[in-house]
């Protein structure tokens, strides 16, 4: 803890000391739309130096569209500014003298594209972009990215943590919803990590972080919603990128990425191709010592070493069609999917010690898991502007099918002290076949109200089928024989209809939003059974609702306060509630819970922005009937497992501080600061668990700009001890820098990267828990050099109108994959 206000501290002196050079003018201005002259808020408006293009501050339009930058110095300057779904639109040339403080004219951002004369513009998107309600983050704005996945991006995005199995938390908070262009990954779990670690982050423009999403938003994920956005060409003509990554760590991990775009007339045809190798080297230690249940008396030591290899070849595609019927009305069609053959080979090596830490016996488990993970989705898209007041009505429709052939096989081996063999060897085959459909429709209606008001309502509706069908068989030398216990077949069906009502209006300096979200949630799982386990059946049928209140007050032109509110809802992920059985060895597996329940969440957040670039965000988030990873124990069997139960609750308190500010002309940086406490209080095993912690994260990502194309990058994070269930985890960070060269007239670049340079992010964790006494450590090949090669070509773009993304999104993001 006192690391952690340490860092507060040097974190707080750095803004003070950014304030007290403080000169004294101001430019000022206002935003709207070129086309009907409406206020644009929320959008993004970034001050230039007119001698060399250098970054100087960005800001964020309020809610009546207007901007300012205060405590300027004396000189030339020019603004660029920016917002989604419109292009970007430069001013003119500003010479600003000492103590003067100007208004611009209103900066107009119309459909097509505006050219600076007398200046050379180089500026690039900030690696960070914080909105009104979300944060963004322009993955190519990082020259550490090249090279990388999209979960090693989120793992050095504000905020965000990734566990030892890809798990996703957000300020301290697990059970994020991933999104995936707007809609639902349906994916979770093994699976949602698998897709992550295999998606080049060539293949992605931006990232949305959002804390506490507004009624229109699906209800589900505790935490927020982070929304991956796929790269999107936008030009006439024949339009897109190129891009090519060697990475090197334990294994080479070469990545390709392909973008084009054509526009003709009323039809847009769009598509991308991806392929990434993915390997990853792996070396877990797991000791755990069983004792007596009654007396606590040490009996054995369980030392256990791991070391495994995972492959996986990832080729995605997206292709796609915008036909513009009329200028108000627009059609699409989105074809997406995936291959993801994997395979992963590890050598389990265990001693079975006594309680003097003497080896008695030595196990050697061979383990193989292979499969091919495949995609299809379907996207049809219907959007209708009726005037220019904003009121418009769109459709989704999607359809998503997963196919996951997968199969195991557990070679054990037994011997003495001296490796001589101590009884025969045996093997466990699984053929583990798991597929899921998913339907969703979805309907969004806006309607503007006079005096800045607006009312959105809609409706959605979404059926899912998994199949889930594990086979295995005990191998020995007698021959092979089904194993009816661990054999099993679960079929699961799950429908939740939606209806949503958000209401928003500013009223002078207050901006108020309130939304309720009604769902109907009806599921049907069935367990045909087997040896251990009889046919059995479930049914839930619910209705919940979840309200969210959004209240903001312009203080002043530095100072804004926020307050929100919002009830969120975690149902089970489709796998977690499949009961088979996933095995490391003998001794240790993981299995699924056809008992989980849902857990709701009630978020409450206050923010302070001082002068749009430093905020401050306490929060407070009480989790009821949290489900977790619980590690139990049959102590007589010497069995360790993995599942998931209901918790009593989780409550979370937390403040974060963040800024961005150039330090000099050459120098930006991002700072991000987080202290949070998690308490877990329930009943697990007939034992009181009560476990807390505090923790802090920071992170800090710097940006260098030279001249002639030049520049660089240095950026990491450190998080202190954590908590996960009943897992005490040990502090991690990690540094990367990288830097870059603009080449072939800027269309082009080279980036050289390093991750993790010391080689320092690993885990390490403890439990000590009822009879449960565990201590885990894990080391992945994480130091990654890396030399990527982008290139971009095309003209620039007129009239182009927003392209439509699809509806589906909670419900991928609970299917669980292969390939992890």
């Amino acid at each position: 803890m006192k690391r952690s206000l340490f860092f507060v501290a040097i974190f707080i002196f750095i803004s003070i000391g950014t304030f007290a050079q403080s000169p004294t003018g101001s430019i000022s201005g206002k935003i709207t739309d070129g086309g009907d002259q409406k206020i644009i808020d929320a959008a993004t408006v970034s001050l230039y130096k007119s001698p060399d293009s250098s970054l100087v501050k960005i800001n964020i339009t309020d809610k009546q569209g207007n901007f300012q930058f205060q405590n300027l110095k004396a000189g030339g300057y020019f603004l660029l500014a920016s917002s989604i779904g419109h292009l970007s639109t430069y001013s003119p040339i500003i010479n600003l003298k000492d103590g003067q403080h100007l208004t611009v004219a209103t900066l107009k951002l119309e459909h097509e594209i505006k050219t600076l004369k007398g200046i050379t513009v180089s500026a690039k998107k900030p690696f960070i972009e914080r909105k009104i309600d979300r944060t963004i983050i322009n993955v190519d704005a990082s020259i550490t990215n090249a090279g990388t996945t999209a979960l090693e991006v989120l793992e050095k995005s504000p905020g965000v943590t990734v566990d030892k199995d890809g798990n996703v938390s957000l300020k301290g908070k697990p059970n994020v919803m991933i999104m995936l262009d707007g809609k639902p990954s349906y994916l979770s779990g093994d699976q949602l990590a698998s897709l992550l670690k295999n998606m080049p982050s060539s293949a992605i423009d931006q990232i949305e972080i959002m804390t506490n999403p507004s009624a229109k938003y699906d209800a589900a994920g505790n935490s927020g919603i982070i929304n991956i956005k796929t790269k999107k060409n936008k030009m006439h003509g024949i339009n897109g990128s190129v891009s090519a990554t060697m990475a090197q760590a334990y294994y080479s991990k070469p990545n390709t990425s392909f973008n084009i775009n054509y526009r003709t007339g009323k039809v847009n045809l769009f598509g991308n191709y991806t392929y990434s190798l993915w390997q990853s080297h792996r070396d877990q230690t797991i000791i755990r010592r069983f004792r007596d249940t009654s007396t606590k008396q040490l009996q054995t030591i369980f030392d256990q070493d791991i070391i495994s290899h995972h492959r996986s070849d990832y080729s995605g595609l997206k292709a796609g069609m915008d036909f513009y019927a009329s200028p108000k009305t627009t059609l699409g069609v989105v074809f997406s999917g995936y291959l993801n053959p994997y395979r992963e080979i590890s050598n389990n090596q265990t001693n079975l010690n006594n309680a003097q830490n003497r080896t008695d016996s030595i196990v050697i488990a061979d383990y193989t898991n292979k499969g091919n993970s495949k995609n299809f989705s379907t996207n049809l898209n219907f959007w209708h502007k009726f005037d220019s007041s904003g009121k418009e009505f769109t459709v989704d429709l999607d359809y998503l099918d997963y196919e996951q052939p997968a199969s195991s096989l557990l070679a054990n081996s037994y011997f003495y002290p001296d490796f001589t063999v101590r009884k025969s060897p045996n093997a466990l085959i699984g053929d583990l076949p798991s597929n899921v459909k998913i339907y969703s429709a979805k309907t969004d209606f806006t309607i503007p109200l006079k005096d800045a008001g607006k009312i959105e309502t809609g409706l959605k509706s979404s059926y899912v089928t998994t199949d889930n069908d594990a086979v295995y068989q005990n191998q020995t030398a007698n021959g092979t024989t089904v194993d009816e216990g661990k054999t099993n077949h679960f079929i699961y069906k799950e429908n939740i209809n939606a209806a949503y009502i958000n209401f928003s209006k500013q009223i002078k300096k207050w901006g108020m939003q309130a939304g309720l979200r009604a769902e109907n949630t009806n599921a049907k799982g069935h367990q045909l059974g087997n040896a251990t386990h009889p046919d059995s059946s479930f049914t839930k049928n619910y209705v919940n609702l979840f309200p969210t209140v959004y209240v903001s007050y312009q203080l002043n032109d530095k100072n804004t306060f926020t307050a929100d509110y919002g009830r969120r809802i975690d149902r089970p992920d489709y796998g977690d509630l499949n009961p088979f059985y996933y095995f490391l060895d003998e001794y240790t597996y993981e299995v699924g819970n056809t008992l989980l329940q849902p857990q709701f969440s009630d978020n409450i957040e206050l923010t302070h922005t001082y002068n749009g670039f430093l905020s401050t965000t306490i929060n407070y988030t009480k989790i009821h009937h949290v489900f977790t990873d619980v590690i139990k124990q049959i102590t007589s069997e010497r069995k360790t497992f993995q599942t998931k139960e209901n918790l009593a609750s989780k409550t979370t308190y937390g403040i974060a501080v963040s800024a961005n500010f150039p330090v000099t002309k050459f120098w930006s940086t991002n700072l991000y600061s987080n202290v949070n406490y998690n308490a877990f209080s329930g009943v697990l095993d007939g034992g009181n668990l009560e476990i807390n912690a505090t923790t802090f994260m920071g992170n800090m990502n710097n940006q260098f700009k030279f001249k002639k194309g030049w520049s660089a990058e240095l950026s990491g994070f450190y998080r202190s001890k954590s908590i996960e269930g009943e897992i005490v985890i040990d502090p991690m960070w990690r540094m990367d820098a990288g830097v870059q060269k603009l080449i072939l007239k800027n269309k082009g670049s080279l980036k050289f990267g390093v991750r993790d340079i010391f080689n320092t992010q690993n885990f390490k964790g403890n439990i000590n828990y009822e009879d449960i006494d565990a201590y885990i450590s894990n080391y992945r090949d994480n130091r990654t050099f890396s030399l990527t090669f982008s290139y971009r070509f095309g003209k620039p773009i007129k009239n182009q109108q927003h392209r439509r993304t699809g509806g589906a999104s909670e419900e991928q993001n609970r299917v669980k994959s292969g390939g992890n």
